[in-house]
């Protein structure tokens, strides 16, 4: 079973879209949406919900009233602001509180224990492109990286469940712990890039990052022509760096339209230029996911000086 994950250092760089495109293209996959910050893979593929299991992130301190002496010392203790002191009694935030526990700690009468709480869903679904893990991630929750590990898990089990040889990745945007949690343990990450300033900078973080985890990567130049300079410049670094570049999709707004009729780009305009070059990364892609292995990982020397 291979597993593939799209990433990008910033958001907006058009993940969404062409992980729903190679889903309309592969054959035999599973799809994960683990950009469970702000998910919207559902709104192309339009899943149908099968399973839904409650996601427990973070724990939730619970104040026992009929211990409590109104001492005080789990506020004076608290650094996140959690215990609200009102007319001499105490209370819990919970949107405040950061599970850190030192409260059962400091309360000398043991009226304070931590509870398990619901900070999401994780789901297990149909589309027209087969069997799919997706999740939400409750207002204000925190514990995405840990949602981001039960969506894998999910994907992982309804592969082996169906027979499926491959587990599709929408992933989180930036470098920080929900990528790290969609990356570790994958076979490729298509890195999608686009040619402006910040495109740039979060191009070179991403790449940093899988180099760290020593997974192999692949980029893919999303709207090359709104600045073909900076383009290029990408291209000269991923070729020093020995990081392939699977294509340059061009800006076009087929994307917006295909995305506002809930289709992917191959269905909504298969002839279309847009659609031809994104059959075209997927079947450079699929030779480079036969042979990723560790052992297979090219030296890669990251000099971000060339940017």
């Amino acid at each position: 079973m291979k597993q593939l994950t799209i990433i990008s250092g910033k958001g907006g760089t058009g993940k969404t879209t062409i992980t729903a495109a190679f889903a309309s293209l592969a054959k035999n996959a599973v799809l994960a949406d683990c950009d469970v910050d702000a998910a919207d893979l559902h709104l192309i593929l339009k899943p149908k919900i099968q399973r839904t299991k409650a996601f427990c992130g973070l724990e939730l301190a619970k104040i026992d009233k009929k211990l409590c002496l109104e001492c005080g010392k789990c506020k004076k203790h608290c650094r996140f602001g959690a215990i609200i002191e009102e007319s001499g009694t105490f209370r819990l935030e919970p949107y405040n509180c950061e599970g850190c526990a030192v409260c059962t700690l400091v309360c000398p009468e043991g009226a304070i224990s931590m509870q398990e709480r619901v900070s999401g869903q994780v789901f297990s679904s149909e589309t027209r492109f087969g069997p799919m893990a997706h999740a939400k991630l409750g207002i204000g929750e925190e514990a995405s990286g840990k949602l981001v590990s039960e969506v894998r898990e999910k994907a992982k089990k309804l592969a082996e469940k169906n027979g499926k040889d491959l587990i599709l990745v929408d992933g989180p945007p930036g470098t920080g712990c929900p990528v790290i949690s969609a990356i570790t343990g994958t076979d490729l990450v298509l890195v999608i890039s686009e040619p402006t300033l910040s495109g740039i900078h979060d191009l070179k973080r991403v790449l940093e990052l899988a180099k760290h985890f020593r997974i192999p990567a692949a980029v893919c130049l999303n709207k090359y022509d709104i600045n073909r300079e900076n383009a290029e410049l990408i291209e000269n670094f991923c070729k020093s760096a020995n990081i392939p570049v699977l294509g340059k999709l061009p800006y076009d707004d087929e994307a917006t339209e295909a995305m506002l009729r809930e289709k992917s780009v191959i269905e909504y305009a298969k002839t279309g230029i847009l659609a031809q070059k994104l059959n075209s990364v997927w079947e450079a892609l699929l030779p480079l996911l036969e042979v990723c292995s560790e052992k297979e990982i090219p030296e890669r020397k990251l000099n971000m000086k060339q940017f």
